[in-house]
């Protein structure tokens, strides 16, 4: 059952570092920092390519299982509070 643990928090790790690093490739849309700094200045062409999309994609992908391992791992630190192994 301890394996189930590390496993999660292995896979809440990776997908942590992986939600950063693709939010972090994400384009400024402006109004907020990136455009604070001379980001917004930049025209955008007729709309998002299909690399920013299926860059949209994936940060939802590893969005949702980043979630799954938060409440995976909540959810088994609980019933292991309830068994009284910790």
């Amino acid at each position: 059952m301890m394996a189930f643990a590390y496993t999660l928090i292995t896979l809440l790790g990776v997908t942590s570092g992986l939600m950063m690093l693709l939010v972090l490739l994400h384009r400024g849309k402006g109004g907020g920092l990136s455009s604070m700094f001379g980001g917004g200045v930049s025209s955008s062409l007729a709309g998002s390519s299909v690399a920013e999309k299926n860059l949209d994609r994936y940060t939802v992908l590893v969005g949702v299982l980043w979630f799954g391992c938060v409440v995976g791992l909540g959810i088994w630190l609980k019933i292991a509070q309830n068994a009284g192994v910790s």
